[in-house]
């Protein structure tokens, strides 16, 4: 994991389209902003894995469905 340490109105910029800039620093919160293409989907963490199980078990129903088909 790399660690940068960064002030207030300073960024970091990841490849050519995404830079996350701190807005504010208010005790133990960091307020960041994120400019991306919109081709690119940003979460917090937390959501995040609580789409990808959700997209678990979306694919686990429709497994089961597919096996409840007739054979050929």
């Amino acid at each position: 994991m790399l660690v940068l340490t960064r002030k207030t109105s300073q960024s970091i910029q990841i490849n050519d389209d995404i830079e996350i800039t701190i807005l504010a620093i208010d005790g133990d919160q960091v307020k960041i902003g994120i400019e991306a293409p919109q081709s690119v989907d940003i979460h917090r963490k937390e959501i995040y894995l609580d789409i990808k199980q959700q997209n678990s078990e979306a694919a686990d129903i429709s497994i089961d469905l597919i096996d409840l088909l007739p054979g050929d």
